[in-house]
């Protein structure tokens, strides 16, 4: 999974998602080259879900279902 910047240029590529006990961790490349392991642990992800709106949590349950009007990040 790629995440882009505004300008469309790749700023992470995750390479896996994984449990770690109690946490969710991510392993990817940040700017195509520095390796980078972040964890979240579940208080910080109901920080996360705080600063979303109700109609931005439909809509990134209705995302996963969407296809990509233009080529990602472009």
């Amino acid at each position: 999974m790629k995440i882009y910047a505004q300008d469309g240029s790749e700023l992470m590529d995750v390479s896996a998602i994984q449990r770690d006990g109690n946490k969710l961790m991510v392993k990817g490349k940040i700017f195509q080259s520095m390796p980078m392991t972040a964890r979240l642990t579940p208080e910080e992800a109901r920080k996360g879900l705080k600063l979303m709106s109700f109609s931005t949590i439909i809509f990134l349950i209705s995302f996963l279902f969407r296809s990509s009007s233009k080529k990602a990040g472009k």
